[in-house]
């Protein structure tokens, strides 16, 4: 896996501009903070980005890929303000389950998630090379 870092531009914090990988592709549906009998873990959005980092991890575990597969993530988040308020912990429990691994990375606000308690909900996809 390649991190893609166009010249001349500033280095970005905390994800990459572009991965470029070759191998095969695990992808894997958006999740949130509930466990596994689908309970959500708590009301804040920090509780429920650890539990969805860690069901992320589970996922991309029965897929035969870690942390440092993953190419890309798209994180849709329901309050930008709580985001902020919270971004330094968030970087922590990031960095605590995914090391100093930085995939390209997008992050949107949406008005609300299908799981109507949700306030997170991480889409992400590996790629795991060929002789793994």
């Amino acid at each position: 896996m390649q991190t893609l870092h166009p010249p001349g531009w500033p280095r970005p914090r905390g994800y990459a501009n572009g991965i470029s990988a070759d191998g095969r592709l695990v992808f894997v549906a958006g999740q949130i903070g509930w466990n596994e009998k689908e309970n959500m873990v708590g009301p804040d959005l920090t509780s429920q980005f650890r539990r969805a980092l860690e069901n992320t991890l589970a996922v991309l575990a029965a897929g035969g890929a870690g942390p440092g597969h993953v190419a890309r993530m798209t994180w849709y988040i329901t309050s930008r303000t709580e985001y902020l308020a919270n971004m330094k912990e968030i970087g922590t429990i990031y960095r605590n389950l995914m090391g100093n691994h930085y995939p390209a990375m997008t992050m949107v606000e949406v008005k609300s998630l299908i799981e109507a308690r949700a306030k997170v909900e991480v889409e992400t996809t590996a790629v795991v090379p060929y002789d793994a």
